[in-house]
């Protein structure tokens, strides 16, 4: 009678512990599991304040980004859907303009809409490969703006983004900021990551991100792989690495306009 119970008890055990893993598998897996509207309706990380975010600013414009609903898939630039969903946590709801518009691209374009949605038509720059500056002309056109943007992206790249930022501590790293490195010694590409929302707590420092990628594809948030984490990564400061994902920064590879 007592070993019927202890393997009862078992049983129950082991029952537990495979629909916990699979609750974790799921969230692991599925695209914006908390159903949020926008950025700023996920929740800051337990412990952790969000950065202020005046009215009018890139941090409160960030916050707003829209989110796709729950389990929506990121898609190609050209239809169907990109290669590892499993490093998205969430799908940004904004058309894509090119099949161009990749990883700095992104970061370029989430700028230029916030400069463009303030009026600030004259912040509206960027530099290319070469060094030539590529000034917004077209004022409050929308269409305008579409053609300034795809023709900025056949010209810069993470090169270019990282020449002309400057570099910025993660202890004092704010949303708008820029993840990038330009393609390194034996790797084909560089890459670069936008952070659109900070929470702190003390001195440490949590980060959320999006990205675009090669090929095109919708921009999307990028997920962290420990699930209790997701979407946040976390810093305490003075690290000489950023890990975000399967992504490694150096330490003057957090950039800011």
């Amino acid at each position: 009678m007592k070993k019927k119970r202890i393997l009862k008890v078992l049983g129950c055990l082991l029952l537990l512990g495979v629909v916990a893993a699979g609750g974790v598998w799921w969230y692991s897996q599925t695209s914006n599991p908390w159903n949020a509207k926008t950025i700023g309706d996920i929740s800051a990380p337990i412990g952790y304040s969000r950065v202020e975010a005046p009215q009018g600013s890139y941090a409160a414009w960030l916050r707003e980004l829209p989110l796709k609903k729950k389990g929506s898939k990121v898609k190609l630039y050209t239809g169907g859907n990109a290669h590892y969903q499993w490093l998205s946590t969430g799908v940004i709801d904004l058309p894509m303009l090119s099949k161009a518009e990749q990883c700095a691209d992104m970061t370029m374009r989430l700028r230029s809409e916030y400069l463009f949605s303030q009026g600030r038509y004259s912040e509206i720059r960027f530099t290319d490969v070469n060094g030539k500056r590529l000034q917004y002309q077209g004022g409050g056109s929308r269409k305008a703006l579409e053609k300034y943007l795809r023709n900025a992206y056949g010209c810069c790249s993470t090169f270019s983004v990282s020449r002309e930022t400057e570099p910025r501590k993660i202890s004092e790293v704010q949303p708008g900021g820029v993840l990038v490195y330009p393609a390194r010694k034996l790797e084909e590409m560089g890459h670069a990551l936008i952070v659109v929302d900070v929470a702190r707590m003390g001195k440490k420092v949590a980060i959320m991100c999006a990205e675009g990628n090669t090929p095109a594809r919708e921009a999307h948030i990028v997920r962290n792989l420990n699930p209790l984490e997701n979407p946040w990564f976390f810093f305490d400061g003075d690290e000489s690495t950023l890990w975000v994902s399967v992504f490694h920064f150096g330490k003057n590879e957090l950039r800011h306009y």
